[in-house]
């Protein structure tokens, strides 16, 4: 029993061991997980919130449903597409691919070999 507990474990919360393991970007790969866990600790708080009324608790299970059915979509894309999880390769965001922004009304045209981000 154990092992089968840690089985199933690290075949949800390990992005080695579950299909995000796809994605070759780590970063990508730990936002995908970031992304997902958020999201069931929002389902979870709504639905042990609803417990004292039936309807909020329809409603919470709907919800929960709703996470797992997002969850394997996303791991399910991982296994069979991991390159939808990928930006234009050499820049950090999705934002930079674009290849200009907006600055005090003005369009600013970005470097070509500029990767973006503000911290480099």
């Amino acid at each position: 029993m154990r092992d089968f507990i840690i089985t199933a474990w690290c075949s949800v919360m390990d992005a080695e061991q579950n299909p995000l393991r796809n994605i070759p970007n780590n970063s990508t790969r730990h936002y995908v997980m970031q992304v997902l866990a958020f999201m069931w600790g929002v389902l979870f708080s709504l639905a042990v919130g609803s417990w004292t009324i039936f309807g909020a608790t329809v409603v919470g299970h709907a919800f929960i449903i709703g996470g797992i059915f997002v969850t394997l979509s996303v791991f399910e894309a991982a296994k069979r597409k991991p390159g939808v999880f990928q930006f234009r390769e050499g820049y950090h965001s999705a934002g930079r691919s674009r290849g200009s922004i907006w600055v005090n009304g003005q369009r600013t045209v970005l470097p070509v070999n500029d990767p973006g981000g503000e911290h480099e």
